[in-house]
């Protein structure tokens, strides 16, 4: 596992803070890590969302899922 240190605004520190206190993520590096999980989660779903309205996409929801 890598190390990444990352500026952030004071207004971003203080949200990650109030997220490890209401226990969201046992640290802050747990909240980031929970995070960044949760948007690739909905940018995978976005993608998936946009595919079933593309008109020139055929076949099975689930094997364009797995392609995306």
């Amino acid at each position: 596992m890598s190390t990444l240190s990352v500026p952030l605004t004071p207004q971003l520190e203080e949200t990650v803070n109030r997220l490890v206190k209401s226990g969201y993520g046992s640290n802050k590096a747990d909240v980031v890590r929970r995070a960044l999980k949760r948007l690739s989660e909905e940018e995978a779903v976005n993608a998936v969302l946009r595919a079933e309205t593309e008109t020139t996409l055929k076949g099975n929801l689930r094997d364009l899922m797995k392609k995306i």
